[in-house]
C-alpha cells in the first residue's frame, strides 16, 4: 500500500517539478530549468525510494520489529528460573507481530500457561511455545 502511495506522489511531483521547469524555461528563457528540475525530481525519488527499500526489506527479511517486545518477552517467561533457548518475533501486518519460543525449564507448564504470561504484550497475534524439560542430573 505504501509502495502504491510513494508511487503516485512521486508521479504528481515529477509533474509539478516539469511544469515549473518548463514554464521557467519559456516565459524567463532558463533553458537549464528543465534538467534541474529533473535532477530536483530524480533525488526526491531516490529518497522517497530509500525509506521504502529500508521499511520492505524489513519486513522480507524478518527483522525483529521491536527490541522492547522481546526483552518484554523475556522478562515474562524467564521470571521463574526458566531459560529462553529460541525466540523469534516477526512482524505479521501493522501493528501484530508473531514470536516463537523455546524454553527450558526444570518444572515444565502447558504452553498455555506461558501463552497466558504474554497476554498483555500489546500486538502479539500469533504465539508458539515450545516447552522443553531440563535435564537432570544424574544420581550415583
Amino acid at each position: 500500500m505504501r509502495a502504491a502511495y510513494v508511487h503516485v506522489l512521486a508521479d504528481a511531483a515529477i509533474s509539478v517539478l516539469a511544469i515549473v521547469g518548463l514554464t521557467a524555461g519559456k516565459f524567463l528563457g532558463w533553458v537549464w530549468m528543465d534538467p534541474v528540475m529533473g535532477l530536483v525530481g530524480a533525488a526526491v525519488i531516490a529518497n522517497w525510494s530509500w525509506g521504502l527499500v529500508k521499511a520492505a526489506g524489513a519486513v522480507l527479511l524478518d527483522m525483529r520489529p521491536d527490541d522492547g517486545l522481546a526483552h518484554g518477552i523475556g522478562e515474562r517467561l524467564q521470571a521463574n528460573g526458566d531459560l529462553i533457548t529460541d525466540l523469534h518475533v516477526w512482524r505479521v501486518g501493522p501493528g501484530h507481530a508473531s514470536v516463537v519460543v523455546s524454553l527450558l525449564t526444570e518444572r515444565p507448564e502447558a504452553p498455555s500457561a506461558y501463552k497466558a504470561r504474554l497476554a498483555d504484550l500489546h500486538g502479539l497475534s500469533h504465539v508458539t511455545i515450545e516447552v522443553e524439560p531440563a535435564p537432570r542430573p544424574c544420581s550415583v
